[in-house]
């Protein structure tokens, strides 16, 4: 349940990142732009968010608590 949770999570930051992506794009200097470096950030965030899932589902065995 937990990891079902945090999938959503990752969708949502995902979307957030290409949100961010788009509007960078429409900035002069895309690099230099605000949003390019709020993308890279939400990036990470996303990415450790998988990991977590990665993580919590490598602990799911018989008698423990069901995490996904």
């Amino acid at each position: 349940m937990l990891a079902s949770h945090l999938g959503d999570a990752a969708e949502q930051l995902a979307d957030l990142a290409l949100d961010l992506l788009s509007e960078a794009m429409s900035d002069a200097d895309p690099k230099a732009s605000p949003a390019a470096a709020a993308e890279r950030v939400v990036t990470r965030a996303r990415r450790s968010v998988v990991k977590a899932i990665q993580l919590l589902e490598g602990i799911n065995r018989p008698g423990e608590p069901d995490f996904d």
